[in-house]
């Protein structure tokens, strides 16, 4: 299975900054390093191209990011300085998407590890997105004729607001969103559809939840692909995230998704999402839960809501 990765390119950011850039590094270490992933094929993607950017960034927010023209209060939205790293990272990070994407209806699944910028809208960035990575992967597929229908499945605590508001009354793309009510970002955009849960929420109603919707999503969407954003933040110790999920229930979370797509032989592209556990090592952790469950053999196993109900193994 392709992976692809930009974590080689270093983002210079200041002392004690909360974007988690070295889980990037520590996944690919540990993918590189243990025989447990050696049929993960690593892989690092070229920049996404300014007409591919502009399939879903208006040229003047393109222009300011690459020549690094952005005003105070656009850099400030995004919480990332700006560098010419941040520029070729980003677009890397596009890059990533579509290529795991592409490489997802040749081969049925694929894994960008990183990706998920979901927070960024047409004329601006937020919340550590610069660029929408899915969104311009999902209408450049479509404008190659490659993806006629996609199902963006957002599960990252945080809600997808750019993501659904690009795609609001567009019908090719199927937005499904289920995140915390009680965080970032605190004006939430209206998606195909949204499910907030209440701080504190933990494995069970949560995984009954998902268990419920899921087979419903997958069929009412009738995607020729799926864009899955399995962010690592609904876990317990992560600091921005408010949800209470122990690392088996986001591995059952993630069994769950992949084996609807495989038993409706959906192909997948995985993006990582956020994760800001106290120790990144859990962070790492439950990123690679989410590769291990995509690993597993595409053998036709029953949807979620069948046989595999919250508590089931």
């Amino acid at each position: 299975m392709k992976a692809f990765s930009t974590d080689r390119l270093s983002l210079p950011l200041p002392a004690g900054h909360r974007f988690p850039a070295e889980k990037y590094v520590r996944l690919r270490e540990v993918i590189e390093s243990s025989p447990e992933f050696a049929e993960v094929e690593l892989c690092f993607p070229e920049a996404a191209s300014e007409a591919q950017l502009r399939l879903v960034h208006t040229p003047e927010y393109v222009a300011a990011v690459l020549s690094g023209t952005l005003t105070e209060r656009q850099v400030r939205r995004i919480g990332l300085p700006w560098s010419p790293e941040l520029v070729e990272r980003s677009r890397r990070s596009v890059g990533g998407t579509l290529a795991a994407c592409q490489a997802a209806l040749i081969e049925g699944r694929a894994i960008h590890l990183g990706g998920g910028t979901h927070h960024a809208f047409p004329d601006h960035g937020a919340g550590y997105c610069v660029f929408n990575d899915v969104a311009v992967a999902v209408r450049h597929l479509r404008q190659q004729g490659l993806a006629a229908r996609s199902l963006i499945l957002d599960l990252d605590v945080h809600q997808g607001d750019g993501t659904a508001a690009i795609f609001a009354g567009d019908p090719s793309v199927y937005t499904c969103s289920l995140h915390g009510e009680g965080n970032f970002p605190f004006h939430k955009q209206i998606g195909d559809l949204d499910l907030a849960f209440p701080s504190g929420t933990q494995d069970a109603l949560y995984l009954e939840t998902l268990g419920r919707l899921l087979p419903e999503v997958l069929d009412a969407s009738r995607p020729d692909l799926v864009v899955y954003l399995a962010g690592a933040d609904p876990f317990e110790g992560d600091t921005l995230g408010r949800l209470s999920l122990t690392k088996d229930g986001l591995r059952q979370r993630d069994r769950w998704v992949l084996e609807g797509c495989r038993s409706r032989r959906l192909p997948v592209a995985i993006a990582l999402g956020g994760g800001y556990a106290r120790d990144i090592e859990d962070t790492v952790d439950i990123h690679l839960n989410t590769l291990r469950q995509a690993l597993a053999p595409w053998d036709g196993t029953p949807e979620p809501a069948d046989s595999h109900l919250p508590g089931g193994d």
